[in-house]
């Protein structure tokens, strides 16, 4: 499925696709990116295991988690694992590149992902951090839905490995992406 534009607005029908996709091929693991916990609730009650991975804390302003307490303490309420850590592919690598200037190997990985769309980019990423915190299986096909800015409008079909081994992994297809991003 391609969406004509890119945003929140595919939101409901990408958690559709991603779950319809999930059933038909006995997938059991989803990964979902959310900052407002919006995306995520979407997934409420489908019976899969449900990894929540939010922004790093510090991600719009120093010292400061996006998500709340409140919300963090929803999401683990309706059975979702909630996980915040270092993005795979910016973490300390960006923090380089900003004070030294110039652009380093993990940054251009992240740059030629969003080739494809900035939601596949957070796919791959927030399935290789679940799978570095233990959140799902390793070796296993899972569903991981990303999007751009706000909401979801991509979701693929992905067998992670680990960031070590990050060139290991493997998308396998994509569900459905924005045509234009």
């Amino acid at each position: 499925m391609y969406f004509k534009t890119a945003g929140k607005h595919n939101t409901k029908e990408t958690i559709e696709l991603a779950l319809k996709i999930a059933e038909e091929r006995n997938i059991n693991h989803i990964v979902v990116a959310s900052c407002s916990g919006y995306t995520a609730k979407l997934l409420s009650g489908c019976g899969k295991n449900i990894v929540v991975v939010t922004h790093v804390n510090g991600f719009e302003e120093p010292g400061v988690m996006e998500m709340d307490d409140n919300t963090i303490d929803e999401l683990k309420g309706l059975g979702f694992k909630v996980y915040t850590g270092t993005h795979v592919l910016s973490g300390a690598e960006r923090g380089i590149s900003r004070k030294f200037g110039g652009i380093y190997p993990v940054e251009i990985m992240a740059h030629t992902l969003r080739m494809l769309g900035q939601g596949v980019k957070v796919a791959v990423e927030i399935a290789v951090m679940a799978l570095d915190a233990g959140l799902i299986p390793y070796g296993e096909d899972i569903i991981s839905i990303g999007g751009t800015g706000e909401g979801a409008d991509t979701a693929i079909i992905i067998t992670p490995s680990h960031a070590a081994s990050i060139f290991e992994t493997k998308i396998k297809e994509i569900i459905c992406k924005p045509y234009e991003f």
